[in-house]
């Protein structure tokens, strides 16, 4: 019978009291242990392993043996023999007795010269082979011996009382035969043939498989969100769908697996960033909520960093055409999946710009933006977008910003221009324009405690006291630490940027990416350092004057050069014009067609060059410049013609004498030249706005309230005085209020009735009765004489 393990296991209360030393003692005992007995096991085997291969190669020579194989030897050997042999009747009875007896125990005599066994054996070693195998002692099946793990002694009244317990014994042969049975019961089955199932029963079984897998990722989501802190091995759960291998689910287990965890991270990330632990804090004792939140942030940024491996790895396999070896999901179905995974990242990127790894996210989706495939190109564009406008502080931005550099000077500028015009997008204009006004505005000054001493009494000295201590708790609220770093960081990202606007000015001139540089310019040109002013507007005007850029291209080329001076170029004494000059004569390039677009930048342009500087214009230019753009709003769209006239309007309450354009008598010596390239000595003044008389009868509305409000001498009240909407709005807003992209007319156009039908339906009124025949066909031949 086979004995039963009866001793107690020690209980976890009576462990947990034993100290660590103990219980490092108790381990090293225990593995010592188990070395000494396997180390004795092998060595019995061992000694049975030789004691087996001695006697099956080795076999007992008996002496007849010997004689007989001495028989056959050459007959040399026979006769030397002889000759040695002593004769035997030469020798007494007793010493042949003797002989004989000797012959018998002889050894070396009788030894077999054949073996390899040496000459000066002991003689232990001659004993028979099968004996020395009787004496190996037998080894029955009995129980392995069971090891005992020493416990704490019990100390009582009569004395110490030592503890121990049988450690179990695994039964490894009963394991053996029963993970043989469970095998071949697996080739069993594996053996029997599976069922063949229609398309409609394999649809079926489909949705059920697919149905099943979306509740067990909505019950680990909802487990998840409820209780976060616990329930961190749902989560990675939740993961490891990410590897579905079913091949009839997987692709769509997938992708609902990863919309799901980008959803999860979204909402249970915290708003701050999680550190690592230092070695001294991971020694400290803290309390058990302390070490909850602990457990639950490690695990958090682990599943998280797991999460967009997988994600990365996704888009990885697709821009590589890397099929795995499982053969789950096919090459084109990669496809879904990385644009899957390519939207998780830039939700993550928008969502979660605090948190960890967002750098890394940065890293994923900046090269994205120039991918051929314009579905994911677009996504990552709209994305750096979304960023740039929500980043307050600038750390973010300042990232995709740095990595947009690196990759247009890798690239060698050959990248799309998208990649370049999403800096418009950043917020740097607005934090600079405050900055100045801080600048200009005095700061506060607190008095010193001579001028209070000498201007205050006691008790106001004490009240001025807490009033200033309770104003500087004020500003240091007002975080003026946080706006210095602001400001730091924006001046940071603004060089990176103008880093890559001139390398691409200076070594990629004919680049496509030379128009989203100029326009970035033309919005960033006014926070340019005043050094470079010279140098940039020299390039500027070359690449006007080379004739290589294309129309919009040098508007942009124009609206920058006036940035440029508008701000800080103002106390520069420079003349700009020939890009008056430019414009003037380039203005009739602009038609209805394609380039209509164009006039929205025009009308900037106009805007900085008039408005804005108009100090240092002439009035010949201004009345050049009004004669050429009224003659323009003859042959563009409505929208177009709306924002000219806007400006002209400007132009004519701007400048002085503008109503000379009104009066039909010249006056001045000369005719007006409208071929010639300056407008300073066109001759404008002896012309008149003609084209106002042909723009009252415009078929668009608005742009016939601008011509006659024009005519009135664009008056700020009164009768000739146009609308709130349209006198407040600037000629950009409307030139965008009036388009016509959508195919619809603004204002719409009332639905008008038929003449036809207004007829008939006058007929069936009046002339309904059959008597009235002939008074129906006369007023017809009246009113269709030509038999309408």
């Amino acid at each position: 019978m086979e004995r039963k393990n009866t001793k107690r296991v020690p209980s976890f209360r009576k462990l947990l009291r034993t100290s660590q030393i103990k219980l490092d003692n108790k381990l090293k005992n225990k593995q010592y242990k188990q070395k000494s007995a396997a180390k004795k096991y092998r060595k019995e085997q061992k000694k049975l392993r030789e004691a087996v291969r001695d006697a099956i190669s080795r076999k007992p020579f008996p002496l007849e043996e010997c004689k007989k194989k001495q028989v056959g030897k050459s007959g040399k050997w026979e006769e030397k023999e002889e000759e040695v042999a002593l004769p035997l009747d030469m020798m007494d009875e007793d010493d042949l007795q003797l002989m004989e007896d000797l012959a018998q125990k002889a050894s070396f005599l009788t030894r077999d010269l054949s073996s390899n066994e040496p000459v000066h054996i002991k003689k232990r070693k001659h004993e028979s082979v099968i004996e020395k195998y009787e004496k190996v002692p037998r080894r029955l099946q009995t129980e392995p011996e069971k090891e005992l793990i020493h416990l704490l002694p019990i100390k009582d009244k009569s004395g110490i009382i030592p503890q121990a317990v049988e450690k179990p014994v695994l039964n490894v042969a009963h394991d053996e035969e029963e993970d043989a049975e469970e095998m071949e019961e697996a080739e069993d089955t594996n053996e029997e043939p599976l069922p063949i199932l229609t398309p409609e029963e394999m649809a079926a079984q489909r949705r059920q498989k697919l149905q099943e897998r979306k509740m067990h990722i909505a019950a680990l989501a909802s487990a998840i969100l409820s209780e976060p802190d616990n329930n961190m091995k749902k989560l990675k759960e939740l993961r490891a769908m990410l590897m579905e291998q079913d091949p009839n689910v997987a692709v769509i287990v997938r992708k609902l697996v990863m919309v799901s965890l980008m959803e999860i991270f979204k909402d249970i990330v915290p708003s701050y960033k999680i550190r690592p632990l230092t070695e001294a804090e991971k020694a400290t004792k803290v309390k058990k909520e302390t070490q909850k939140l602990r457990e639950f942030e490690e695990g958090l940024v682990s599943q998280y960093k797991f999460y967009l491996e997988n994600l990365e790895q996704t888009i990885k396999d697709w821009k590589q055409r890397k099929l795995k070896k499982s053969n789950v999901i096919s090459l084109k179905a990669y496809k879904g999946l990385a644009e899957v995974a390519v939207k998780c990242l830039c939700e993550l990127l928008v969502a979660l710009p605090h948190f960890n790894f967002h750098n890394n996210i940065i890293v994923l989706i900046v090269p994205l933006m120039n991918d051929p495939s314009k579905m994911i190109s677009e996504l990552c564009v709209e994305a750096v977008k979304k960023l740039f406008k929500q980043d307050k502080l600038g750390y973010a931005s300042l990232g995709v910003v740095k990595v947009i550099s690196g990759l247009v000077r890798g690239r060698n500028y050959d990248v799309r221009p998208e990649v370049l015009k999403v800096f418009l997008h950043l917020r740097i204009k607005e934090v600079e324009l405050q900055k100045d006004s801080e600048d200009i505005a005095p700061k506060k000054k607190f008095m010193t405690y001579k001028e209070k001493r000498k201007n205050l009494s006691r008790m106001q000295r004490k009240w001025r006291k807490a009033e200033e201590k309770l104003e500087r708790e004020l500003l240091e609220a007002e975080a003026s630490e946080s706006k210095e770093k602001k400001l730091k960081l924006h001046t940071e990202t603004l060089n990176i940027v103008f880093v890559t606007y001139f390398r691409i000015l200076k070594k990629a001139q004919k680049s496509p990416l030379l128009p989203a540089v100029l326009e970035g310019l033309a919005k960033f040109a006014h926070l340019i350092n005043v050094e470079f002013f010279d140098d940039l507007l020299i390039v500027l005007h070359s690449l006007i004057a080379s004739g290589d850029l294309s129309y919009r291209e040098s508007l942009h080329c124009i609206l920058s050069a006036f940035h440029i001076l508008s701000g800080q170029g103002d106390v520069l004494n420079i003349d700009p014009m020939k890009f008056y000059t430019h414009l003037y004569k380039t203005l009739f390039s602009l038609h209805a067609g394609g380039t209509n677009e164009d006039i929205g930048i025009v009308l900037q342009c106009l805007d900085v060059m008039f408005a804005k500087r108009r100090k240092q214009v002439s009035q010949q230019r201004a009345l050049a410049f009004l004669k050429r753009l009224s003659i323009l709003a003859l042959h563009v769209l409505p929208n177009s013609s709306i924002g000219i006239l806007a400006t002209n309007r400007i132009f004519m309450q701007t400048f002085p004498r503008m109503d000379l354009l009104l009066d039909n008598e010249s006056q001045g010596s000369g005719v007006y030249l409208p071929e010639l390239e300056e407008p300073e000595h066109c001759n404008a003044q002896n012309t008149a706005l003609w084209e106002l008389h042909l723009l009252q009868r415009h078929y668009h509305p608005t742009v016939q309230k601008f011509a006659s409000h024009l005519i009135a001498g664009a008056p700020t009240e009164g009768s000739g005085a146009l609308p709130l909407d349209l006198s407040q709005r600037s000629a950009a807003e409307l030139f965008e209020t009036y388009c016509m992209k959508e195919m619809t007319f603004n204002p719409p156009v009332a639905s008008v009735t038929p003449r036809r039908k207004v007829i008939a339906d006058f007929l069936a009124l009046f002339c309904n009765d059959e008597l009235m025949f002939v008074q129906k066909a006369i007023i017809k031949s009246q009113l269709f004489p030509q038999g309408g």
